[in-house]
């Protein structure tokens, strides 16, 4: 899949999440491999534009990392279009409008899936957006406001027609937050209603759910977030499953590894031991989902009192697993 001329391999990209998808994260993601293209966190336009120490923290990225994506966030077309240029000069490949994030501080600002709610507002920040820059230039979306709001074709042709190169659909509505029943037809209309790639976002876990989107919607490529989160390993997966590409099988000691590896580079980023488990426990969360025994995992980490606690509730959990994965059937039971 291209953006113009930016080559998102497979179409895989890895979301932007706050909090998470920071230079270390996506370091990991590259690491694994897989993904055809990373974001950033999102980020507050006026605030990389001005220069701000924190917003231009984490807009940073690795040589390796590309193609790279930074995402902004905001209202105002002016700041939009000053924060969309600041991204440019700091090297993106691509500067994306975050119009999909449901938290309540973004939207509070009338920022994010706010936005969404006012599409001749829209028109004015892509346009501006899209004078401003360069480099391609996309629109991350959800599917609507709510379930009697579902205008996500209407504003995706708005964002194209003003220059957005590609967008991508997030299934949920914003007051869905992060659940709501699952519901694809929205994406499929934005599908066939511009003649961009559309990337599809929400709930993309493992190749089964990721052929099920690409068949049902006929996106050109995946946007997937907390499915990386609690496996890094996801876009290999459905590089093998979907395109034929090598199978990784990542087995308790090579799960172990990375995790661990990924731990040791959080110590070195964060100010603080607080915020190093903080974010330990945080990835823990997702991680954990899936592995045998896993929840048990998940309240050890969340648990503990020091990182070193954390970290020797995990390599007794792989320790367990690897005798699990031997044959030992009761290698938990006779362990705990």
């Amino acid at each position: 899949m291209y953006i113009r001329d930016v080559h998102v391999d497979r179409g895989l990209v890895l979301a932007p999440m706050e909090g998470v998808t920071d230079l270390t994260f996506r370091r990991l993601i590259r690491h694994v491999g897989g993904a055809g293209m990373v974001f950033t966190e999102f980020i507050p336009a006026k605030g990389l534009a001005q220069n701000i120490e924190r917003c231009r923290e984490t807009a940073k990225f690795d040589p390796d990392q590309r193609p790279v994506a930074i995402q902004v966030y905001g209202r105002d077309p002016g700041a939009l279009a000053d924060g969309a240029r600041a991204a440019q000069e700091l090297g993106a490949d691509v500067v994306d409008l975050n119009m999909g994030c449901p938290s309540k501080k973004v939207c509070k600002n009338s920022g994010g899936s706010s936005l969404m709610r006012e599409p001749l507002l829209v028109r004015d920040i892509v346009r501006a957006m899209r004078a401003a820059v360069s480099i391609p230039f996309t629109v991350k979306m959800r599917s609507g406001w709510d379930v009697d709001s579902k205008n996500a074709p209407e504003l995706a042709v708005i964002c194209v027609e003003e220059g957005a190169e590609a967008v991508t659909v997030h299934w949920r509505t914003r007051t869905d937050l992060y659940g709501g029943d699952r519901e694809l037809d929205t994406v499929a209309a934005v599908k066939q209603a511009v003649d961009v790639p559309v990337l599809f976002n929400g709930d993309i876990i493992d190749a089964a759910s990721a052929a099920e989107a690409l068949a049902y919607t006929g996106c050109d490529g995946l946007m997937i977030g907390r499915g990386a989160i609690r496996n890094p390993w996801v876009f290999r997966e459905i590089r093998h499953a979907l395109y034929g590409e090598p199978a990784v099988v990542p087995d308790a000691t090579e799960k172990e590894r990375v995790l661990m590896a990924y731990y040791a580079e959080l110590r070195t980023r964060f100010r603080s031991d607080k915020g190093t488990l903080g974010r330990m426990k945080k990835i823990a969360r997702y991680f954990t989902q899936g592995l045998p025994h896993g929840d048990a995992l998940k309240m050890s980490v969340f648990h503990s009192q020091s990182i070193a606690e954390a970290e020797a509730a995990l390599r007794t959990y792989f320790d367990r697993l690897r005798r699990y994965e031997a044959g030992h059937a009761d290698a938990f039971e006779t362990a705990a």
